[in-house]
């Protein structure tokens, strides 16, 4: 799963932690570039280039949260002013809100899953379609978007909102892939299931994944270096003709 153009830069939303992280690292492995991205915590994003630089890799960090246009457009300024040519998206930032039923939902909290979860993948692809497609000159390109196993399941009475938000995931990378078939570029997903990345934590119930392996049929959770490893691969030459798949990584959950 190794990448061949010296140039290249993949970018990871949301890099400084679980399976974004865990993407940077494999990706820079494999000779990629890789630029990621972090929305509080520079400690951890600065931690995980440090690790990559020191075994020989080419990373760096930008602060920006997704769902904020200006962010965005920085973020991609960032990367543009560093040099080298955007090969990959991987539109992994993500937020869960704590477990709770619909009837309980106010505004605030649908919004900020939203925001982040769909508007910052529209607005990241947007971008990356504008360097990557052969229609704007760009020499194509991979998208890859995180989306999850709730967009099937629904996640009730816990997390209906990141479902949803994941479901518009999954039709997103189907149009966009058709849209953009003939430009050069290639988007796909990964739909990870129970994996142990601290966004259980983050939503209020750190024991969730202990709580549910009796629903996966393989009866064990995932790694985050398990679902990297679909990531890089969706984002190297051997997928070369695939373009609109979305990839359960769930233990057949």
């Amino acid at each position: 799963m190794t990448q061949n153009d010296d140039e290249a830069v993949m970018l990871i939303t949301g890099g400084s932690r679980g399976i974004g992280a865990a993407t940077a690292q494999l990706a820079a492995r494999g000779g990629w570039r890789v630029m990621l991205s972090y929305r509080h915590d520079r400690q951890a994003a600065d931690q995980v280039v440090s690790s990559i630089v020191a075994a020989g890799g080419r990373a760096s960090a930008v602060q920006a949260d997704v769902g904020r246009e200006q962010d965005v457009l920085a973020m991609f300024g960032t990367l543009d002013a560093q040099g080298g040519r955007l090969g990959a998206l991987v539109n992994n930032a993500g937020i869960v809100a704590p477990a709770a039923r619909v009837d309980a939902f106010d505004l605030a909290r649908i919004e900020r899953v939203f925001r982040t979860n769909v508007i910052g993948s529209f607005l990241c692809a947007r971008e990356a379609v504008r360097r990557m497609s052969s229609r704007h000159g760009g020499r194509g390109g991979a998208i890859v978007n995180l989306s999850s196993v709730a967009a099937r399941l629904g996640s009730p009475a816990e997390y209906v909102d990141y479902a949803a938000s994941k479901g518009a995931i999954d039709t997103m990378t189907v149009g966009l892939a058709k849209e953009v078939a003939t430009e050069g570029i290639r988007v796909n997903a990964v739909r990870p299931g129970l994996i142990l990345t601290e966004i259980h934590a983050s939503g209020g119930d750190a024991g969730r994944v202990e709580r549910l392996l009796g629903q996966v049929p393989m009866r064990r959770a995932g790694s985050a270096d398990e679902v990297a490893q679909s990531i890089v691969w969706l984002c190297s030459p051997e997928a070369g003709y695939v373009t609109g798949a979305v990839l359960d990584v769930g233990g057949g959950r």
